[in-house]
């Protein structure tokens, strides 16, 4: 690979290794890195994974980029459970969370990508198969994997202009393109850039996370504290997905303003301090979602729950279900890094608030488009869109409703690509 860029990569190992000393995230990727190869070599030890004729290798940066590869995982489990397969992670935030995924052989963290570490990995692993998901490009691992003749993919894949591709010192990036076998993309801007720099191996098929959602709507079993919660369904109820402290400085005054309005709110970060503090702003008849399920379980024998008005989620897990509870939903993260999972909420035909920062997701600018979901920058724009939405039950089904039929029309991106790898052609 190119020596610049084998020097910034040692320079980035080494950062890592500075902040670690400070940071448990940074601390915990390093010591995850340090156990991958022993890992690795524990595994192949065993019979079935040493007669194995090749991995299955899934690359996800983190746990976002999981739940677009997921739906693939799974269905290549369902259809060919022999098949082993290996899912790498960078981000602690990904491994911590799914490291004891059933749906694969081996969780383990993806080394450093310096020559001698990609070359030691991929001599123990020795894929047949790799598939990146959506941003993972990692020069030395691409080179290496296309002289080794290892077909790799890159799925639920989305270009933009600004990335260094597609810029005029961008060479080093655009060669890290010609080691694909296939890239397949989410939507047709993106395969009009790449076309433009001589990139052709491209299919136009869609996000994957919309296959996720559908299939996690479509079996999401009833929570009994939030049948409780919503009641007979007379007042309306804000979900809140992913929150961060700048978003809540957004919905809250509003929040506070509209008695008659419960809410559902899930924290981007559970730890003690932050629950408090949310608890806090919150003020009276508000409650952690574990306290009140402990309530309702104390109700059922003749216990009292009170009027609780607002629930904090306290666990991870569930924030996917509790949109199905809502009226309207409002998703963190576009006050700061950039929005979460929307998908998750629209799926279920309710539609979604979020802040600014959303420029990197297709399907913000989507929703948007059809009037299924509106960005705002500050709580005179919050206000005004859901005031709008909850004083209209017309205005407000016809947003639901463009924000359900979104996610159904562009659903089936699973299928192309697994049909396109694992069918065999006559």
């Amino acid at each position: 690979m190119n020596p610049i860029y084998n020097l910034g990569i040692r320079l980035y190992t080494l950062g890592a290794r500075i902040i670690a000393c400070r940071n448990p995230k940074a601390r915990k990727m390093l010591d995850g890195q340090a156990e991958t190869i022993g890992r690795l070599c524990e595994c192949l030890a065993d019979d079935v994974h040493a007669s194995s004729d090749g991995w299955i290798w899934i690359h996800a940066a983190s746990l976002g980029e999981f739940e677009q590869g997921r739906p693939l995982i799974e269905r290549l489990r369902r259809d060919r459970p022999d098949c082993h397969i290996l899912l790498t992670f960078f981000s602690p935030s990904g491994y911590e969370v799914r490291k004891g995924y059933d749906k694969v052989d081996l969780v383990c963290y993806l080394p450093f990508d310096t020559p001698l570490r990609v070359s030691r990995f991929l001599d123990l692993v020795n894929p047949r198969m790799v598939v990146f998901v959506k941003y993972e490009f990692w020069g030395n691992y691409l080179e290496q994997l296309h002289a080794r003749g290892i077909p790799v993919y890159l799925i639920s894949s989305i270009f933009r202009e600004r990335q260094p591709f597609f810029k005029w010192w961008g060479g080093v990036f655009r060669k890290m393109l010609t080691c694909f076998t296939h890239i397949y993309a989410q939507d047709e801007r993106s395969r009009e850039l790449l076309s433009g720099i001589g990139v052709d191996n491209v299919s136009v098929v869609g996000d994957t996370r919309l296959d996720r959602v559908t299939d996690i709507m479509k079996n999401a079993t009833p929570i009994d504290a939030l049948e409780t919660f919503v009641g007979d369904g007379d007042e309306p109820v804000l979900i809140v997905g992913s929150s961060w402290e700048a978003d809540e400085d957004v919905y809250m005054p509003w929040l506070r303003s509209h008695s008659g309005v419960r809410s559902v709110i899930a924290p981007h970060e559970f730890d003690a301090g932050r629950l408090e503090r949310l608890l806090g702003r919150l003020g009276d008849g508000a409650m952690l979602l574990s306290r009140y399920e402990a309530l309702c379980a104390d109700a059922a024998t003749g216990g009292s729950i009170g009027d609780v008005r607002h629930l904090v989620v306290d666990s991870f897990g569930k924030l996917s279900s509790l949109y199905r509870y809502g009226t309207v939903a409002y998703v963190g993260g576009g006050f700061g890094v950039g929005i979460h999972n929307i998908n998750e909420a629209a799926v279920y035909g309710i539609p979604v608030v979020f802040g600014p920062n959303h420029s990197k997701f297709k399907e913000a600018a989507d929703l948007i488009s059809c009037k299924g979901a509106v960005s705002v920058n500050n709580t005179s724009e919050l206000e005004k869109t859901l005031d709008a939405w909850l004083g209209d039950p017309v205005a407000l089904k016809e947003a639901g409703d463009a924000a359900g039929e979104y996610i159904s029309r562009n659903t089936g991106a699973t299928d192309r690509i697994y049909t396109d790898l694992f069918t065999p052609r006559r």
